[in-house]
């Protein structure tokens, strides 16, 4: 793929859903909360190579596509002189499996603009996808898997502090993280 580089008329935006917010690992010019329309967030995708194994994989958030569904959360505009060492830090990062699609969708930033962003949706149809599972069996899948970036249960935790940190509570992922503590017999 092209590595893009932003130009006066088309500024390079970032979408983060999960751990981008808390860990997105590149410099970035702006940030500011933003929402996507046409998608949910969700556990729906395993992890082999950060929050578990390809022996015992974990869950990690994805954005799958739901014509109801709307997600909160983080856009990073990349500063022109790093927007290319930004974009292709993020697809080595996101698209390491191929498990995530790249795409470049609307975004709505909390100051009113909409913007185009890059944004990382899950592949339906990639071995990693796991849609359907209720928080129950996600909740059992979170709260025992480790990988080479740590606990599952951290991924979790630290998501959604994050965003109750940007005022931006996710109840699905509140009510699982308690049902993971729970599991792992935290308070």
């Amino acid at each position: 793929m092209p590595v893009e580089t932003e130009t006066e008329a088309a500024p390079v935006w970032i979408f983060a859903y999960g751990s981008l917010i808390w860990r997105p690992g590149f410099d970035y010019a702006e940030r500011v909360r933003a929402e996507i329309v046409g998608f949910r967030r969700g556990f729906c995708m395993t992890s082999i190579h950060y929050r578990g194994t390809p022996e015992a994989p974990g869950l990690v958030l994805a954005l799958d596509a739901d014509p109801a569904g709307r997600c909160s959360g983080v856009a990073y505009r990349l500063a022109p002189d790093g927007a290319g060492a930004g974009l292709a830090y993020v697809r080595g990062r996101e698209l390491v499996s191929r498990a995530y699609d790249e795409a470049r969708l609307p975004l709505r930033l909390e100051d009113g603009r909409e913007v185009e962003g890059y944004v990382y949706v899950v592949n339906r149809d990639h071995a990693q996808y796991r849609g359907g599972l209720t928080p129950e069996e996600q909740a059992e899948v979170i709260a025992r898997a480790v990988g080479p970036m740590g606990t599952n249960a951290e991924y979790l935790a630290s998501t959604v502090a994050s965003l109750a940190g940007l005022g931006l509570e996710d109840p699905e992922l509140v009510a699982l993280a308690a049902m993971v503590r729970a599991r792992r017999g935290e308070p």
